[in-house]
């Protein structure tokens, strides 16, 4: 076959580098984007924060000035005899402090004081283990030998929230370990519910709320029946937060539920949980909303959109016709610069443009709830935007917004829909909530079934299978009907 030469044109898509680079900024979240700009920041001299003042270079005046200035440097002197008259003659076992109170000692004593403090405070409430914690306070207890040996293995079982794990294998052990009676395990154990903090060493959560009631005076308003309802058979009335069905379970009067309830509220029910060493995770909005004038808008957090420039210094070193190496990195630099500027607008541009997008179709969740939450896909903002699904991906991928109703993923107002028995859809997420809503109104001595939640949704026009029913429950986190009925 013979070979030739010929010219033919065509048209591709080319994933250019500041392409490359924009669709890396759009799917990075607001912490990995502020390391993003840090690092451009520290490698690119053409780049700077707009909010930092870059000073002018020294003159050669002005370097000279500074040199001498620190070559003869300004000693302060201080005149100790204008304060203080110190006598010719002095006894032997005279101490300086007792003729002149210096700065110096005065600092020392204040600083002795802080490291004693920062010690205590170090080895008792702060970075000391629970375990510790315990341990210190059984070596201060009246205990006798055998006592504090009993008082050490139950402080090994208690775990990091504070509770006492595997009571019956732990008692069982004891007694044929160390030939101790059921009683005397006991009595050790009420020694150690006594230890700081309070509830530590309880073997369930009934037991726990207990111990913290009993240390409250008897003159608190709720305490008696609060006392009543931390009992094991309200304990899941109490999770539900149900007070029609604690009313009816506990018989006592609706006047004295409330303030027990917020005396309950205010227990600790992981009282190990303080002395866990944890590092708290904040989430940063990326876009704030707010309802103004009756509309509701959209802004980006500025914490996240530093505004960037070039810098006018190094720019106006830069000269076309020099070819030389360092005039070459300078003319990269500039490029990558702006580059990245671009790219760094055009994501902000991008992720404010489906925020709002979002916004609108949502409006109706922002205004009553979950319940009016509508069915939304990424190919409806797509379509509105007129830009890709892939594109809206990344640009929800990570990114939370802060509404009046509180903060939420971006993913989290996209959901599928189901068919309705006038022929319309409705939202998963709403779906959700009105499962949610009826399991909390439910008669706790009939709970809701899955089949039966079916039927009432089909009443108010919703046609969802049992299964469907069965899995938003469990995403909910809610148990079945059979386990939500509270024992005889």
């Amino acid at each position: 076959m013979k070979t030739s030469l010929g010219l033919r044109m065509g048209q591709s898509l080319t994933m250019t580098p500041a392409l490359q680079q924009a669709i890396k900024l759009l799917q990075l979240s607001s912490l990995d984007l502020q390391q993003e700009i840090q690092a451009v920041l520290d490698s690119n001299v053409m780049l700077e924060a707009d909010s930092e003042d870059v000073p002018e270079p020294e003159t050669a005046e002005e370097v000279r000035e500074k040199a001498a200035k620190e070559e003869a440097p300004e000693v302060a002197t201080v005149d100790v005899s204008s304060e203080t008259d110190i006598p010719q003659e002095m006894p032997v076992d005279a101490d300086w402090n007792d003729v002149y109170d210096g700065a110096a000692s005065g600092t020392k004593s204040n600083s002795d004081d802080d490291d004693l403090q920062d010690y205590l405070q170090a080895n008792i409430h702060g970075s000391a283990s629970l375990r510790d914690h315990l341990m210190w306070q059984a070596g201060l207890a009246p205990f006798t030998p055998l006592e504090l040996e009993i008082a050490e293995n139950l402080i090994d079982a208690i775990n990091d929230d504070g509770y006492l794990e595997t009571w019956a294998e732990l008692l069982e052990r004891l007694k044929q370990a160390l030939d101790v009676s059921e009683e005397q395990v006991e009595a050790v154990l009420n020694t150690v519910q006594e230890f700081d903090p309070t509830g530590v060493g309880a073997r369930d959560l009934a037991e726990c709320l207990r111990l913290q009631l009993l240390q409250i005076p008897g003159s608190q308003p709720g305490l008696t029946a609060a006392l009543k309802l931390v009992k094991q058979q309200f304990i899941s009335l109490l999770v539900r937060k149900d007070e029609t069905a604690i009313i009816k379970a506990s018989g006592l009067p609706q006047a004295e539920i409330a303030p027990a309830l917020a005396l309950i509220q205010s227990l600790q029910p992981h009282p190990g949980r303080p002395f866990q060493a944890h590092e708290s995770n904040y989430v940063a909005p990326d876009v704030f909303v707010s309802k103004r004038d009756g509309r509701w808008k959209v802004s980006l957090n500025p914490e996240h959109t530093p505004r960037l420039r070039i810098n006018n210094y190094y720019q106006s070193l830069i000269k076309r016709a020099d070819t030389s190496r360092d005039q070459v990195t300078l003319k990269q630099h500039l490029q990558e610069a702006r580059y990245f500027i671009n790219s760094l607008e055009a994501r902000n541009e991008t992720l404010l443009r489906v925020a709002q997008s979002i916004v609108e179709e949502q409006r109706a969740f922002l205004e009553y709830g979950e319940e009016a939450m509508r069915p939304l896909v990424l190919r409806d903002i797509a379509e509105q935007l007129g830009i890709h699904e892939s594109t809206v991906s990344r640009a929800t991928a990570n990114k939370y917004m802060l509404t009046p109703r509180g903060l939420y993923e971006l993913k989290f107002f996209f959901s599928s829909h189901v068919q309705t028995t006038q022929g319309g859809v409705c939202s998963a997420t709403a779906i959700q909530a009105m499962i949610k809503r009826l399991i909390a109104g439910e008669d706790p001595a009939k709970p809701l079934s899955d089949s039966t939640l079916s039927e009432v949704l089909l009443k108010e026009g919703i046609q969802v299978a049992r299964r469907t029913v069965a899995k938003y429950r469990e995403g909910l986190g809610l148990p079945p009907s059979h386990e939500r009925k509270p024992p005889a």
